[in-house]
């Protein structure tokens, strides 16, 4: 796990080699190993490492080709290397390290772009082909590594690189804020658009690779999630789940240094942990909300009959509020995920013992482990009326007021597209334009957003369809940003087996109803875990990771905090600071619930504070993380 960035040279004759360190420096936390600077007359890359396979010299970065004209930065790794050198081998290439990044740089020149499908595991990576006066960028097909570029510069230069941050150190970069990213953000909690909070700014695509050449950018879609359930028994597929679990866990660990595992009292992280059987295990929970909110003693008593250490922290209000800034900072955008917060803390428990995680993301979207996904008895029922019917109660419904009742009518009469719109809905729509002001009441809606997704799986059954919105968007937009972002705040390297090609490939086969029924969610993944696990791991009930956000807001110390962001200046840029201070008052008398709406529009103004009013905090040769 590493950090690169890099831009292609402008009009401006910058001094390449200090506007390339700043912008290292930016990152050191992805990699503070080494670092390593490549720069010619068109193109400059820089590169951090955090050393994990072949920690030698010979694991240096930029790598270069044996001719030299090929230079690769590459973040991530990649599980299936071992096969992939043998096959070059074979060809006549000669390998001088044994990292998985020399594989790259021959499997492109042997394959070109198309050597990106061979490809099984996490990556991030840009490769300057001076022959062809092209640079190749890549990203893997789930969005674990990010990858971010913008052409919003000064002199025309391109940038691109791990980490929006990184950027700000070079001269040509324009800051700005995207004013159509803060109206969908505050609905979904996340940075949901191409184009991210900073102007400009995009991320390339998960599964997605850019050429650029000259004056011309281009990108294609390499691979796709999409399901296309095949006939099977529960029996079989069980057995592969099991198989292929256990074979990526296997890949997953490959390591030259100390890994262990994040464990909760889940069956996704409980799986990963039970498959690897690690040295430790690391759980964390919140101090004065045990009961509530810490499943810690659960992944303690799993890691004792595994024969595992668990070890644990307790995290403390005071702790969590006091890390925001510096949360968000890594984030490059806002994020108000709570379990961001317990993440970091998590993380930073762990590096202290190991280099290396492995984690349970992504089990939920592949599986099927949402409670969205399930069926609802009194939904199944309510739709045995005929459809036009209950179209026509849905659109009466939707001008009534707000209550359980009326909101399962409006639900009921609408197709799966309408109703579900991702994992997180935290503002509803209508109430986040109102709650703005009026130059920021223009960003994309919801709808828009979603709509190009579900278009490509217009005849997929209702779970499929949820299944894939959330892969494309809930996924690589939340889960995956800060699993990534939290853990190299560390420079702690996460890996996810859940999210591997071999797996997913297994999943597209499972018929929706061996995903989830009226039995369970993960159903085929339950009773595969029910193999390895105590009955009581394997059927637990998904619970997410609990952060107590709503009782902080109603304590009076850290009411008066956020009320200070609500009313300051800064904050009247972007909202109805009235409003939004009426709201929270009348949260903490508890005459609304509000907690999460509450949180999402504090964390936007933690993050616009760190990045546009902090800016020496923000100088990159005073930083610390």
């Amino acid at each position: 796990m590493c950090g690169f960035v890099g831009y292609v040279h402008g009009s401006t004759a910058w001094n390449h080699q200090t506007v390339i360190e700043g912008m290292m420096n930016r990152i050191i936390h992805r990699g503070p190993d080494s670092g390593g600077v490549y720069s010619d007359d068109k193109v400059t890359l820089g590169f951090r490492r955090l050393s994990i396979i072949d920690l030698s010299d010979n694991g240096k970065q930029p790598m270069y080709s044996e001719d030299g004209n090929l230079i690769l930065v590459f973040n991530g790794e990649i599980f299936n290397f071992q096969e992939l050198r043998e096959d070059l081998k074979q060809k006549g290439y000669h390998f001088h390290s044994k990292t998985d990044s020399e594989v790259l740089i021959y499997g492109y020149k042997e394959y070109g772009y198309d050597f990106v499908k061979q490809l099984r595991g996490m990556f991030a990576f840009a490769i300057w082909d001076k022959l062809n006066d092209t640079m190749f960028i890549a990203r893997d097909g789930f969005g674990i590594k990010p990858l971010y570029y913008t052409t919003n510069t000064t002199d025309g230069s391109l940038l691109f690189g791990s980490e929006i941050k990184a950027f700000l150190s070079h001269p040509a970069f324009i800051k700005e804020v995207n004013h159509d990213a803060l109206r969908p953000y505050l609905t979904l909690q996340y940075s949901s658009m191409d184009e991210t909070f900073f102007k400009g700014v995009y991320k390339l695509k998960p599964a997605h690779y850019m050429v650029l050449k000259g004056n011309d950018i281009h990108t294609v879609e390499y691979w796709d999630k999409k399901f296309h359930a095949e006939n099977g028994t529960l029996e079989s597929y069980v057995e592969e789940v099991k198989a292929v679990m256990a074979d990526s866990v296997r890949a997953h660990k490959i390591s030259d240094v100390k890994t262990g595992a994040f464990l909760s009292g889940g069956v996704d992280s409980s799986l990963v942990t039970a498959l690897m059987k690690p040295e430790k295990s690391f759980s964390v929970g919140f101090s004065e909300y045990e009961k509530m909110f810490n499943e810690t003693n659960q992944a303690a008593d799993l890691s004792k009959i595994l024969g595992i250490e668990n070890v644990r922290k307790y995290i403390s209000p005071e702790e969590a509020f006091k890390a925001l800034p510096t949360i968000q900072y890594h984030m490059d955008e806002p994020q108000s995920n709570p379990s961001s917060v317990p993440l970091y803390f998590l993380a930073e428990l762990a590096k202290k013992d190991v280099t290396v995680v492995l984690s349970g993301e992504g089990a939920d979207e592949i599986f099927g482990g949402y409670s969205w996904y399930e069926p609802s008895k009194k939904m199944d029922s309510y739709e045995k009326i005929p459809y036009g019917l209950r179209r026509g109660v849905s659109k009466l419904a939707h001008k009534l007021p707000k209550n359980t009742l009326t909101n399962f009518l409006v639900k009921g009469g609408q197709k799966v597209e309408e109703r579900f719109i991702g994992q997180a809905i935290v503002w509803d729509e209508e109430e986040a334009v109102d709650i703005l002001k009026p130059e920021y009441k223009n960003g994309p809606t919801i709808r828009s957003i979603t709509k190009p997704i579900y278009a490509q799986v217009k005849d997929a059954d209702d779970v499929t369809k949820m299944q894939y919105l959330d892969l494309n968007l809930w996924m690589p937009g939340d889960i995956l940003l800060k699993a990534d972002k939290m853990s190299m705040a560390h420079s702690l390297e996460l890996r996810v087996p859940f999210l591997d090609k071999e797996v997913m490939e297994l999943a597209k086969r499972i018929p929706s109803d061996y995903r989830v029924n009226e039995i369970d969610t993960k159903y085929v993944l339950r009773r595969a875990a029910a193999d390895v696990l105590p009955e009581e791991w394997a059927k637990r009930p998904k619970l997410g990771f609990p952060t107590p956000i709503r009782h902080w807001l109603r304590e009076e110390g850290f009411y008066n905090e956020v009320r200070k962001a609500f009313s300051s200046d800064y904050a009247a840029e972007f909202f109805d600071t009235k409003k939004l201070v009426q709201i929270l008052d009348d949260n903490y008398t508890k005459k609304l619930d509000y907690g999460r709406q509450i949180w999402t529009a504090y964390i936007f103004l933690v993050w616009y504070k760190r990045f546009f009013i902090d800016e020496t905090a923000l100088d990159a040769t005073a930083f610390v993380a």
